[in-house]
């Protein structure tokens, strides 16, 4: 099966588009962010600015996070009653 890129919720900073990517490379989220931050002043910050827009409209957001997150809440109301 191939690898997909997708939007990680579980570490993300604003859309989890970085920390996507770093999951796709399997490399630490901290060094793409800075990456990231370094090529945006680099280019006066609006190119990537606008990558990072259109990425977190097109990347999916990964389904394991959603299916953890419902079996968390799930868990939390089985505990209330």
């Amino acid at each position: 099966m191939s690898k997909k890129i997708n939007r990680l919720q579980s570490n993300k900073m604003i859309g989890g588009v970085c920390a996507g990517l770093a999951d796709y490379l399997d490399i630490d989220a901290t060094l793409i962010r800075l990456l990231f931050v370094a090529v945006g002043l680099l280019t006066a910050l609006f190119p990537m600015f606008l990558f990072y827009i259109i990425a977190w409209i097109i990347v999916p957001v990964k389904d394991e996070v959603i299916e953890i997150r419902k079996n968390d809440k799930a868990k939390s109301t089985d505990k209330k009653t």
